[in-house]
């Protein structure tokens, strides 16, 4: 889906928050106020948005990475699939303190998750049952901690990020690294703490798949990768799921014939019509010799009984004649 003016406002990208809890750093992205809430200007959630594509685009094109950033609960779906089609590295976890100020420490607790991912490691080797259980859940843990930035060599060229007042701690580090950040922002944030704000509402799912969505997009485009689109990808799986469902009654169908014929193979009714079938079958099919032979025969029989009936007829007419005599 594109991003205009529309589209954001059917997505509800244009509701901010309660008008007692608005940051007035944010007053130039607000175009009214309405029953207690704060509207904000789709105007200028493009052209912040555009401001951010256009250097998300030349970070890519340096040959820069980008870390997408959002452990809301509402955004980790949407942040994770779109930094996957990316191929970009993302955060949807608590966000560990240092993880940019002391990315040194980070990247040694990787190695370890790395050394424990392997089945022949020989931290495994001569391990009991109830040390291999605490290394399980190590692994576990760090999985989830490290599962976005696992092979990230190097600190990012730039962070996106989703609500920059829920993620002040990253927004923190990423300014004392002189880490330029990308944000969507609402009302109840202060849009200076950021460098290149996209003033939107970061509660709303649709309005946050629309935005994070054209930026993902972006980045393929730069990169040279294809965007999997899911539209697409849903036409295909409906496609597949009406063709197995067509088969399905295909299948259910010639078992419904192939079960009525033998049901009607065993009926007394389908063996009368069977024999009259026969019979009118082997009339058609005589063979014209029989019949022709039939025929003459018929024929002889008539010419018998025709002089037979003469004679009688002349005998009578004789013995008539002569009583009259």
């Amino acid at each position: 889906m594109e991003v205009n003016f529309d589209n954001l406002l059917t997505t509800g990208a244009h509701f901010g928050h309660l008008t007692r809890r608005w940051h007035p750093n944010f007053k130039p992205y607000i175009l009214m106020e309405k029953n207690g809430i704060h509207i904000i200007n789709l105007e200028e959630t493009i052209k912040g948005l555009n401001k951010s594509l256009n250097f998300l685009s030349d970070v890519i094109v340096d040959g820069g990475d980008i870390l997408f950033v959002g452990t809301k609960k509402n955004a980790k779906d949407i942040i994770q699939q779109e930094a996957d089609k990316c191929g970009m590295f993302y955060v949807v976890e608590r966000w560990l303190g240092g993880t940019l100020t002391n990315f040194s420490t980070i990247r040694k607790s990787i190695k370890r998750l790395q050394l424990l991912e392997k089945e022949s490691s020989p931290v495994y080797e001569n391990a009991t049952k109830k040390e291999l259980l605490s290394l399980e859940r190590e692994m576990i843990r760090l999985q989830d901690q490290h599962r976005g930035i696992k092979d990230m060599k190097r600190l990012p060229s730039a962070l996106f990020v989703v609500d920059a007042k829920f993620e002040s701690i990253a927004i923190n580090e990423a300014k004392r690294l002189e880490i330029p950040v990308v944000s969507i922002v609402d009302t109840n944030t202060d849009p200076n703490i950021v460098d290149y704000p996209i003033p939107a509402n970061d509660d709303s799912i649709r309005a946050l798949k629309l935005i994070i969505s054209q930026v993902s997009k972006t980045i393929c485009e730069k990169s040279s990768i294809e965007y999997p689109d899911s539209s697409n990808l849903k036409n295909d799986e409906n496609e597949n799921l009406l063709n197995e469902v067509d088969s399905e009654s295909t299948n259910v169908d010639e078992n419904l014939l192939v079960s009525n014929e033998s049901n009607n193979s065993n009926s007394p009714e389908k063996n009368e019509n069977d024999s009259k079938r026969n019979e009118i079958s082997s009339i058609e099919n005589k063979d014209p010799i029989i019949e022709s032979e039939n025929e003459s025969m018929n024929l002889d029989n008539e010419d018998i009984s025709d002089s037979g009936d003469s004679k009688i007829n002349d005998d009578d007419t004789t013995k008539a004649e002569k009583e009259i005599k």
